[in-house]
């Protein structure tokens, strides 16, 4: 995926088998297909950084880098507090409510044939000798005292298995049924899609002459006339002032983001390592932090759009972007390491979500 244009990411239905681990596919929600299977993450490491609540699976992008052959498999998995009070708050990287992991492997490794698997016949994933957790599929070390036959991540997916199916099923001499146990069907899971992509075809508009710049500011003179509001402000206080600059500025911003999706509305993911983001508005990040392994510089890799919200039949999440930046180097890790993103939000999401 790594290309010097923006690759554009689309929701498609797709068998659940083909979105297993041993396929290498982006997708959007069920569980996450892990990659590296011995290393996983912890259950702490998936934790809210403001609730402490577990962090719910959103999608993960199958993104290797070209001439690295420690990264020819490299999938980024990003999870998103559940909580709704911890997204309706400002978009803050300190308070690590969104997380995103990276994974890699070269092409010869323990798990994966050398070659791609025949996608024309039904075949099950690669398993993970790790236990994992019935109700979000990430790392489950803790196991049903009573029946010792079902892994739970924490304490919480536990009490909400238990309410929901595994109550009727338990019992000391094991489970009397597998049919009410989580599977895929817990109430936490988003909606499980493909991404599928295909590279943007974009023209910018042509920019203004110096004339038709002058004809428009004239007619915008003419209409701020007839409403009455030439000379308001001059007569501005300088603090109200700065506020119209700061919101003609935002406009603006989000003007060319409404007009460059305007093409693709359905996007839900622009992919472009080491390019540039599509900004909502202009809170952006003051600085990218580097690499805690390697030290080097973060680029920006991907986005993921809001119209992805519309996919996901939760009300209670909100964002105007992700934005994920990632190690230039893409360095070694053991097992998975956790780079950064940022969300940015938007007064009125409802705008850029409903735009379709």
């Amino acid at each position: 995926m790594e290309t010097t244009s923006v690759d554009l990411g689309f929701l498609e239905p797709c068998e659940p088998w083909l979105l297993t681990n041993k396929f290498f596919r982006s997708k959007v929600g069920g569980k996450p297909a892990w990659l590296e299977l011995k290393r996983l993450p912890k259950p702490e490491d998936l934790l809210c950084g403001q609730c402490n609540e577990p962090l719910g699976f959103l999608c993960q992008v199958y993104a290797p880098v070209e001439g690295h052959d420690n990264s020819f498999h490299r999938t980024l998995y990003l999870f998103v507090c559940l909580t709704p009070a911890c997204n309706q708050t400002p978009g803050n990287p300190e308070a690590r409510t969104i997380k995103v992991l990276r994974s890699q492997l070269p092409r010869r490794n323990e798990f994966y044939a050398y070659d791609p698997p025949d996608e024309t016949t039904e075949s099950p994933a690669v398993k993970s000798p790790v236990p994992l957790c019935v109700v979000c599929g990430s790392r489950g070390p803790k196991l049903c005292s009573r029946c010792k036959a079902i892994n739970y991540c924490s304490a919480s997916h536990q009490r909400l298995d238990w309410k929901a199916s595994h109550k009727s099923v338990c019992s000391e001499e094991g489970l009397t049924t597998t049919s009410g146990t989580a599977g895929n069907s817990s109430s936490i899971l988003f909606p499980e899609f493909e991404i599928i992509t295909e590279a943007e075809e974009y023209e910018p508009k042509a920019k203004l002459t110096e004339e038709e710049n002058m004809k428009r500011q004239m007619a915008e003179l003419e209409r701020l006339k007839q409403e009455g509001k030439v000379g308001s402000l001059d007569d501005l206080p300088e603090a109200e002032l700065d506020q119209y600059s700061s919101d003609q500025v935002e406009d603006k911003t989000f003007d060319k983001f409404k007009e460059r999706i305007s093409a693709d509305p359905d996007q839900v993911l622009r992919y472009e390592r080491g390019g540039k983001p599509l900004w909502l508005s202009p809170i952006i990040p003051k600085e990218i932090p580097h690499c805690e392994r390697c030290t080097g510089p973060r680029v920006f890799e991907f986005q993921i759009m809001p119209q992805m919200l519309n996919s996901l039949n939760n009300d209670q999440l909100d964002w105007g972007t992700l934005v994920c930046y990632t190690c230039k180097a893409s360095c070694d890790v053991d097992g998975y390491a956790e780079e950064f993103i940022f969300r940015q939000d938007v007064l009125n999401t409802d705008t850029v979500k409903n735009s379709t």
